[in-house]
C-alpha cells in the first residue's frame, strides 16, 4: 500500500487511545506461557505481538517469526528451556541477516542445545529445549538488551535461577530495568547491583493476578513530533500512560521539551501541548538508552529547521533496516545535508523542504511513522505503508482522527 500525505492541519484538541507497549506486552507473553496464572489486559495489537502469541501456543516443528526481532530473541530463549521440545525457529529474509550469535553463545554456556541451520551466527535456528542447572552467565555490556532481557526472562524458571554478569560499559539499562520491573510485579525476586543481574529460582506457579500494559511510548513519539510541528496552544491527549513509565522512550517527556513541548499526565491520560517556547537552533542528544526514537527526533529537527547531532546508535545498524543509512537516504532525498558513523548522526539546518518525495520504508515501521508528521510543513508519499502493522497497525487511521489527510495510491 502506498499513500500520499496532503498538507495537513491538525485539530486545536485532539484524544488518541494508544494500545499497550509492543516492549512490555512481549515480555509479559513469555512469562505468561511460563505461568499460567496470569491474565493481560491492554496488550498490544501489533504484528509482533500476534506473531509472539501464535509462536507460544505454535505445537508446529519449524516456528516463522518473519520481521519480527523481540519474538526472535525472546523465543530462542523460551525455547531452549522447553524440554523435551525441538524447533527450528527461523524468520524472514532480513531475520537471517541479524545476528544472534551473542545470545546462543550465552545459552550454550547454560547447557542450552542450539545449532545453525544455514549461516553461522544467524538464524534459522535448531532448538532442542532442555533443562538448564547452570546459573552463571556473562554477556557484553553493550548489546542489544533485548539478548539481556531474553535471558532475564526464563531465569525464574530455570534450577537455580540466574546470575548475570555484564562485561564493559552498560547500554539500554532502561529495557533491563523494564524486564526487571515485571518480573518484581508478578513476584520474582530480582537483584541489580554493579554490573551484576540475579533472578531467583520460582516455583512453576505463581499467585494468580491481573497485569494491565501500559500503552506504548515508542507510538507515543509520533504525537510528539506532530505536537512539536504544530501551532502553539494545540493539544493532543493520548491514553493510557503512567508518569513513572518502565519504558525507555518514556524519556520523551524531558527530550520534547526542547521543541516546546510540555507533558501532562492526569488519571492515565497524558497530554501534550504545544508551547510558544523558543525553540535552540541546535541540538545534541545522546540516546543510548532511547535508540528507537532516533528516527522520530531527527525528522522533528528536519522539519523544525533546526541542526541536531544524535550520538548513542550504534544498536540502528541491526534493526529492521540499517537504519542510520535509511535516515540519511530519505532525509536527503528531502534536501538535508545529513552525515552519519557507525553510531551517530548530524543534521543541518535545512530552510527548504522538498515536496512530493516517496519515502521508502525499506520494510521499517518506523521509518514509515517518524516522516508522517512532515505532512504538517509538505506533502509527501510513504511507500508500503501497511509496513506500519508491525507496532501500530491502528496509525493512519489515528492520524486522520486529529487531521491528517491521506490518500491511498492505486497502482
Amino acid at each position: 500500500m502506498k499513500i500520499k500525505l496532503l498538507p495537513s492541519e491538525i485539530n486545536s484538541s485532539s484524544a488518541i487511545a494508544i494500545t499497550g507497549s509492543k516492549s512490555e506486552t512481549n515480555r509479559l507473553l513469555l512469562l505468561q506461557a511460563l505461568y499460567p496464572e496470569l491474565i493481560l489486559k491492554n496488550t498490544s495489537n501489533s504484528d509482533d505481538s500476534q506473531v509472539m502469541t501464535k509462536a507460544l501456543k505454535s505445537e508446529e516443528t519449524v516456528v516463522d517469526i518473519h520481521h519480527a526481532g523481540t519474538a526472535m530473541r525472546f523465543l530462542t530463549s523460551y525455547f531452549a528451556v522447553q524440554q523435551g521440545r525441538e524447533v527450528v525457529l527461523t524468520g524472514s529474509s532480513r531475520m537471517q541477516e541479524r545476528p544472534i550469535s551473542i545470545l546462543v553463545d550465552a545459552l550454550r554456556q547454560l547447557g542450552a542445545d542450539i545449532t545453525y541451520e544455514k549461516t553461522e551466527g544467524y538464524p534459522p535456528i535448531r532448538i532442542k529445549g532442555t533443562k538448564i542447572e547452570k546459573r552463571q552467565v556473562s554477556l557484553k555490556a553493550d548489546v542489544s538488551s533485548q539478548y539481556i532481557s531474553a535471558l532475564l526472562l526464563v531465569a525464574p524458571g530455570l534450577e537455580n535461577g540466574l546470575e548475570l554478569t555484564l562485561e564493559g560499559t552498560l547500554t539500554s539499562i532502561p529495557y533491563i530495568k523494564m524486564t526487571l520491573a515485571l518480573l518484581a510485579e508478578i513476584g520474582i525476586a530480582t537483584t541489580f547491583e554493579g554490573n551484576t543481574i540475579t533472578v531467583a529460582h520460582q516455583a512453576k506457579t505463581i499467585t494468580a493476578q491481573e497485569v494491565t500494559v501500559e500503552s506504548d511510548w515508542s507510538s507515543a513519539s509520533y504525537f510528539y513530533s506532530i505536537a512539536a510541528m504544530a501551532k502553539p496552544g494545540t493539544t493532543i491527549a493520548l491514553t493510557s500512560y503512567k508518569e513513572n513509565s518502565f519504558q525507555g522512550d518514556s524519556d520523551l517527556v524531558a527530550l520534547y521539551r526542547h521543541f516546546g513541548v510540555e507533558s501532562v499526565f492526569e488519571n492515565n491520560t497524558l497530554t501534550l501541548k504545544k508551547t510558544a517556547v523558543k525553540i535552540e537552533d541546535a541540538l545534541s542528544f545522546n540516546l543510548q538508552n532511547t535508540p528507537d526514537i532516533a528516527q522520530t527526533i531527527a525528522v522533528t529537527c528536519f522539519g523544525l529547521g533546526i541542526s541536531c547531532h544524535l550520538s548513542g546508535l550504534h544498536t540502528l545498524k541491526i534493526k529492521e533496516t540499517d537504519r542510520l543509512l535509511a535516515l540519511q537516504n530519505e532525509l536527503t532525498k528531502l534536501g538535508a545535508v545529513i552525515t552519519v558513523t557507525n553510531d551517530s548522526l548530524t543534521l543541518e539546518a535545512a530552510a527548504v523542504i522538498n515536496p512530493d518525495v516517496p519515502i521508502a520504508t525499506y520494510q521499517d515501521h518506523r521509518m514509515a511513522m517518524a516522516f508522517a508528521p512532515l505532512a504538517l510543513r509538505v506533502p509527501l508519499v510513504i511507500e508500503e505503508a501497511g509496513v506500519v502493522s508491525k507496532s501500530y497497525p491502528d496509525f493512519w487511521e489515528d492520524l486522520k482522527k486529529i487531521g491528517f489527510k491521506i490518500q491511498e495510491i492505486n497502482e
